[in-house]
């Protein structure tokens, strides 16, 4: 489930998303079941629609365009 702003941690602009994405390797079936590291999981293509969105808002925080629009994220 995503974190809103009222529970969001503190430690950076992407950290909700960050969080979320290491929560979500951790419930996944590939580490509990199969008993695989989050990197290999992660590097297999679960939660994809998360590494995702971690990884637009790593790179809005690089766009210049991004001071006008604001970060992505949450």
């Amino acid at each position: 489930m995503p974190r809103y702003y009222e529970d969001k941690p503190q430690g950076g602009a992407c950290a909700g998303l960050k969080e979320d994405l290491g929560a979500c390797l951790l419930q996944s079936d590939c580490v509990l079941q199969e008993g695989k590291s989050p990197r290999e999981c992660l590097k297999e293509g679960y939660c994809k629609a998360l590494k995702y969105s971690f990884f637009e808002c790593k790179r809005s925080m690089l766009d210049a365009r991004s001071r006008f629009r604001g970060r992505k994220g949450y």
